[in-house]
């Protein structure tokens, strides 16, 4: 929170985040080419997926039109700021109820602000998950290309030459192609599920961290609301002065605290399962891990080591070069705001924007 109201000094790390280190800042917040419109969203929309390989080009829309979503949340969070700061502005030639509560209001909308810039770094552990699933779809194509290219050939032999020796030499190749197809397959099929689970874990895990922080500020600032004295008063008539300075701030220091400690075990929200649904959800629990005995087929038909094969190759030897240079395709954004605090007939009030002309 803003460091006029706050306890600390200094933004110490809070309980969540002791528990569940935040990630690095997502990649969306540098490197814009086409600013904060919407010009940039339209052509990622429209270019998603039109490249690469047809396996990967759904899953490719998706995490460019997710990019879309974190660009907005991004903006958000910047002009719930502005607002916070523009509130306090404003509260400031009010009456000294209003200018105090105002100015608190403005201290934890400013936090909100703060929140959702939190929130965009762990929304991007979940995009970066999901475009590890899009790589590996892109480095299964080629094998199921190549198993394609063979079958083609084997048929066009057959109609076209019927007793050529070389069809039995694509029938061999054809059988190691569908061998090596079938790990491809096996293992995309595998790390489809395990990136699945844990892209929407992180998703759900920092909507909810997320959500229970907005309901806690949105708590303490009723509480500060009830500062302000709504009596009707007749023309004339002189309100009570305000004494509610200390009260405000203890409202603050109250909520920073509860932000502070929150952690998922305390989280106020429970989902809970009906008895069908538990029962339902059980059921399947006990299936997977009844038919759970898997093979591991990693080590089955080895590679040839013959470059023109075309073997399918893991997605971590696999470059994809036309997906690597995606978040890297516009430059650093110039003339970005910046949020300082400011001071107003000697007191400090909010935070004001550094306005670029």
């Amino acid at each position: 929170m803003h460091r006029t109201y706050s306890m600390r000094q200094s933004r110490a790390p809070t309980a969540s985040q002791l528990q569940n280190p935040p990630p690095p800042p997502s990649s969306t917040k540098s490197g814009r080419l086409f600013g904060k419109g919407g010009l940039g969203h339209a052509i990622r929309r429209q270019t998603a997926g039109q490249f690469g390989p047809d396996l990967a080009k759904k899953l490719s829309q998706l995490v460019k039109m997710e990019k879309n979503v974190m660009r907005s949340m991004e903006l958000v969070g910047r002009e719930r700021m502005e607002v916070a700061q523009q509130l306090s502005i404003w509260g400031e030639a009010c009456d000294d109820d209003v200018s105090d509560v105002t100015d608190k209001l403005g201290v934890l909308l400013y936090e909100i602000g703060e929140l959702e810039d939190q929130y965009v770094d762990r929304y991007d552990q979940y995009r970066v998950t999901i475009k590890s699933i899009r790589n590996i779809e892109a480095s299964v194509q080629p094998s199921r290309d190549r198993k394609q290219k063979i079958t083609d050939q084997i048929a066009q032999l057959k109609y076209k030459e019927p007793n050529s020796p070389r069809i039995v030499v694509l029938e061999q190749e054809l059988v190691r192609a569908e061998a090596e197809s079938l790990v491809a397959e096996a293992q995309l099929s595998n790390i489809t599920r395990e990136k699945l689970k844990a892209a929407y874990t992180y998703q759900f895990d920092a909507l909810r961290e997320h959500c229970e922080k907005l309901a806690i500020i949105a708590g303490y600032g009723k509480h500060l609301l009830e500062l302000v004295d709504d009596t009707p008063v007749t023309p004339g008539e002189t309100r009570a002065a305000y004494d509610g300075y200390e009260a405000s701030k203890a409202i603050i220091q109250d909520c920073e605290d509860a932000l502070t400690n929150w952690v998922t075990a305390n989280a106020a929200v429970s989902s809970k399962l009906s008895t069908r649904a538990r029962t339902l959800s059980q059921r399947r629990r006990n299936n997977i891990q009844r038919n759970g005995e898997g093979h591991d087929l990693s080590g089955q038909d080895a590679p040839l080591n013959d470059r023109e094969s075309g073997l399918w190759v893991p997605a971590s030897a696999h470059k994809g070069e036309e997906y690597e240079d995606e978040d890297e395709e516009e430059e650093e954004e110039v003339g970005a705001p910046s949020i300082q605090d400011s001071t107003v007939n000697g007191e400090t009030r909010g935070r004001q924007e550094t306005v670029v002309a």
